[in-house]
C-alpha cells in the first residue's frame, strides 16, 4: 500500500542529509539521522499494530517525542496526544478510558500514568539507540486520521477531535499535497518552537518545519531567558508567540537588538488586544501578525499578512486578518442567515485545510467581517455574561483590566448569582515589581466600562492557571472562584 504524501514528504526530508543538524533541545543538536532512526522504530512498532494502528502518546516538547510522533506518520497509523500535564489521577482516566493497544511516552510518565494492564513503550534515550533504524517501517493499513487531537478544554472537559491526514497535509504542504514538489536541500534558517506538542499549535510547527527541510530549537516551555538565547543565536526572521508570551517579552527588559533580526511576530491560539500589539511594535519596532484558528480546522483559517499589516493595520487595528488562501468566512445570525458587511453575528467557516467539498462550520464566536474581508472576533457566544438582563463580553472586561499598568494577565467568568443569574469575577496575575489591589482596579475600570461590566470579585493571584496552549483555563478559574464567598457587588 503506497504512503499518504504526508508520510511521503516526512520521509523525504529525514534522508535528505542525514548527517546534519536538525533539532538543538537544552544545547545539543540531534542529526536527522537520529530522528530517522527513532522514527522507524517507532514506525516499525506501529506496523505491528495493523489491526488498530492508534499509538497513545504522553507527549512532552522533547526530541524523542517529535521522532515517535513522525514515526506514527510514517507508518499511516493514529497518533493519539495525552496529556501528562493535566494533573496524574485525570491523565490516568484519561488512558484508562482510552484503551488504546499502547502507550509512548518516558520512562517517569509511563510508571506513574500507565495501569500495568496496558503495553507500554519508553522512548527516553531513542535518539541515542545507533540502531534504532535498522527495523524496516512498514506501511499499515493505512488510516485517515493522523492524530485524534486534545483540545485545549478553555470552556470544558477537554475532547478530542479528529484530524486526517489530508488535513494536515493542506495545512503544511498546500493545497495539492500529492502535487507538492519536496524540498531538495535542507533550510539554513533555524525556527523555535515553543508551542506544546501537545496542542495543534505545536504539531502544525513541527510538521511544517519537517516539511520544509528546516532544523528547529526545541523548547521545552516558553521560557523568556531560553527563548531570548535561542532567538540571539539563531536570528530567525519569523517567530510565534501566544498572547501570554508575547505580553512576557513586552513587559521585559530585552534589548531592542536582541530582537533586531525578527521581521514579524505572528501570535494566535487566544485573544490579543490591539493596544499590546501596538506596544509591542511600538518597543521592538516588529509587526505582529494575529491570526485565528481552531483545533477542529487544523490550524489557521484567518490572519494579517505583512503587506496587508503595512498597508492596512491603522485603518484595521485589532481585525485578526483576512481569510487565509482556500479558507471561507462569513457572519450569520441564529437562523444561519448570512448578515452584511459589520454586523455582528455567529462566525462560520469553510477551512482550506477541510478540502473544497466542506461544508460551512459554525463556530461559538462572534464576529464581524468588514467590507474588505477583514475579521473582528468580539467574544464567544457561549461565554457571555448576563447580568440582571445586561450581556458583558469576558474579552471586553479582560482587555480593560489588561489596561492597566501593573497588569500583566486577566481572565474573566461568569458567576452565578441568585439575584442577577450571574455577574463577572475577574482573575489578575500582576507584572513582576508592579502591584495593586481590587479597589484600585476597580476604579481603574470605572472610566473604561459600564457599572454592569465592572467584575463584583477581583482576585490577585502569582499566576494565572492556563492550557498548554496559553489560553487562560477557565474550568480551574471556575473552581477558584465557586470556593471563595462573593464580596459585595460594585455595581447594585
Amino acid at each position: 500500500m503506497s504512503a499518504h504524501p504526508l508520510s511521503q514528504r516526512i520521509a523525504g526530508v529525514l534522508d535528505l542529509q542525514p548527517g546534519a543538524q536538525a533539532i538543538e533541545y537544552d544545547g545539543r543538536w540531534f542529526s536527522w539521522d537520529q530522528v530517522r532512526g527513532a522514527a522507524h522504530h517507532i514506525a516499525s512498532v506501529t506496523a505491528e499494530y495493523s489491526g488498530s494502528p492508534q499509538i497513545g502518546m504522553l507527549l512532552r516538547n522533547r526530541p524523542g517525542h517529535v521522532a515517535a510522533f513522525l514515526g506514527v506518520l510514517l507508518a499511516g497509523g493514529t497518533v493519539v496526544t495525552i496529556n501528562p500535564s493535566r494533573g496524574d489521577a485525570r491523565t490516568r482516566d484519561d488512558v484508562a478510558a482510552l484503551q488504546l493497544p499502547l502507550i509512548v511516552g518516558e520512562h517517569g510518565d509511563l510508571a506513574t500514568l500507565v495501569g500495568p494492564q496496558t503495553p507500554t513503550l519508553p522512548i527516553s534515550g531513542l535518539l541515542d539507540e545507533a540502531d534504532a533504524g535498522r527495523r524496516n517501517a512498514g506501511v499499515t493499513a493505512r488510516q485517515d486520521v493522523a492524530v485524534r487531537m486534545l483540545t485545549s478544554g478553555t470552556t470544558g472537559p477537554p475532547k478530542r477531535v479528529d484530524l486526517s491526514y489530508d488535513m494536515l497535509a493542506r495545512s503544511v504542504m498546500g493545497s495539492d499535497p500529492a502535487g507538492a514538489p519536496a524540498p531538495t536541500e535542507l533550510r539554513r534558517g533555524v525556527a523555535i518552537m515553543n508551542s506544546p506538542l501537545v496542542h495543534i499549535g505545536g504539531v502544525f510547527r513541527v510538521l511544517q518545519c519537517v516539511a520544509e527541510a528546516r532544523p528547529f530549537v526545541l523548547l521545552e516551555r516558553f521560557e523568556l531567558n531560553a527563548w531570548a538565547r535561542a532567538v540571539r543565536t539563531h536570528r530567525p526572521r519569523a517567530v510565534s508567540l501566544v498572547p501570554a508570551a508575547l505580553r512576557t517579552v513586552l513587559h521585559s527588559d530585552l534589548p531592542r537588538a536582541d530582537l533586531d533580526s525578527i521581521r514579524a511576530v505572528t501570535c494566535g491560539t487566544a485573544p490579543l488586544s490591539a493596544d499590546d500589539a501596538d506596544a509591542f511594535t511600538e518597543k521592538y519596532g516588529i509587526p505582529v501578525l494575529t491570526s485565528y484558528a481552531a483545533t477542529e480546522f487544523g490550524g489557521g483559517v484567518a490572519g494579517w499578512t505583512l503587506a496587508d499589516y503595512q498597508q492596512y493595520w491603522r485603518a484595521k487595528r485589532g481585525s485578526v486578518g483576512r481569510a487565509n488562501p482556500g479558507a471561507q468566512l462569513r457572519v450569520v445570525d441564529d437562523a444561519g442567515a448570512q448578515l452584511g458587511p459589520d454586523q455582528v453575528g455567529l462566525l462560520e467557516v469553510k477551512p482550506g485545510q477541510l478540502g473544497p467539498s466542506t461544508r460551512w462550520i459554525r463556530t461559538t464566536d462572534m464576529a464581524r467581517i468588514d467590507a474588505d474581508g477583514f475579521v473582528w472576533i468580539v467574544g464567544r457566544a457561549d461565554q457571555a455574561i448576563i447580568r440582571g438582563g445586561f450581556k458583558v463580553m469576558p474579552d471586553d472586561v479582560r482587555v480593560a483590566l489588561e489596561g492597566h499598568p501593573a497588569v500583566a494577565g486577566a481572565a474573566v467568568i461568569g458567576r452565578p448569582d441568585d439575584r442577577l443569574g450571574e455577574t463577572p469575577v475577574a482573575m489578575v496575575e500582576l507584572r513582576e515589581s508592579a502591584s495593586a489591589d481590587a479597589d484600585a482596579l476597580v476604579e481603574f475600570l470605572r472610566t473604561r466600562l459600564a457599572r454592569y461590566e465592572i467584575p463584583t470579585d477581583i482576585a490577585i493571584v502569582p499566576t494565572i492557571p492556563r492550557t498548554p496552549s496559553g489560553k487562560a483555563d477557565l474550568g480551574a478559574i471556575r473552581s477558584f472562584f465557586a470556593q471563595s464567598a462573593p464580596p459585595a457587588d460594585h455595581a447594585r
